[in-house]
């Protein structure tokens, strides 16, 4: 019996060899991941970033599960919003991302008010009802089941909880398409090569942005998870989208 498969980029592999996959391209670009996001977004990832946590509405005293995290960009700033009386919890399946995270909070003198916990989000190992917030920037699309993390998200939100995802999308315009195509596979992976020194990881990067469910796709998932009031808000014409949601 053949095994099921799923997208690796554009590549076809067995759906049990994905997780090692992406977590080799991360290993990979721990080191220079917040260099490249800068130099690829012109520092326009910050600004995504920041309509994001404005967006979740979160407030002091609440808790925050931050799935995904990478180097931690979101759990600092949902940090600085919940305060001392709140708790930010980051999670990364990628554990040399998880390190990373942790010494850049270390680093900015952030040492308390924040966990750390290795964990695949498509079994987030919580309680059920657990967070006043969840968010997931930047990492659905390297999930191997995209619905089973969303479902599990809806499981470990508490009810009245807002879902924040972030994430690179469709873009709305023909011809920024074209432009964003040439850039994406002409540039992005030269700029990997030069300073990461690793064209393939960033090229497999692109092509997952490409493979990933579009703004009505995604909000239908969420829904189909049991979100309510589900919406999405495009930035830049498409090139990143926030969904936005509620378990209610």
């Amino acid at each position: 019996m053949n095994s099921k498969t799923t997208d690796f980029g554009y590549k076809k592999v067995a759906s049990e060899d994905k997780v090692n996959l992406v977590s080799e391209v991360f290993r990979s670009v721990a080191g220079n991941y917040d260099l490249m996001n800068d130099l690829m977004s012109f520092g326009a990832h910050r600004l995504w970033k920041r309509h994001a946590i404005n967006l979740a509405g979160v407030k002091k005293g609440q808790s925050v599960l931050d799935v995904a995290g990478g180097t931690g960009d979101l759990s600092r700033l949902f940090h600085q919003r919940v305060g001392k009386e709140g708790t930010v919890l980051m999670t990364d399946i990628n554990s040399a991302m998880l390190l990373e995270g942790r010494d850049k909070m270390i680093d900015a003198g952030i040492v308390s008010g924040i966990d750390y916990v290795q964990a695949n989000a498509e079994m987030l190992p919580f309680a059920d009802n657990s967070f006043d917030c969840i968010s997931i920037a930047f990492g659905l699309r390297n999930v191997t089941d995209k619905q089973k993390a969303i479902n599990s998200m809806f499981e470990k939100l508490r009810y009245g909880g807002c879902l924040i995802i972030l994430e690179f999308s469709k873009v709305e315009s023909a011809s920024l398409a074209s432009i964003y195509d040439t850039y994406s596979f002409k540039v992005i992976p030269r700029i990997g090569k030069f300073v990461a020194k690793d064209e393939a990881s960033y090229r497999y990067l692109v092509e997952s942005i490409r493979m990933h469910p579009d703004q009505e796709t995604l909000k239908s998932m969420i829904e189909t998870a049991g979100f309510s009031r589900v919406e999405y808000f495009n930035l830049m014409g498409g090139v990143v989208a926030i969904h936005r949601a509620y378990k209610l």
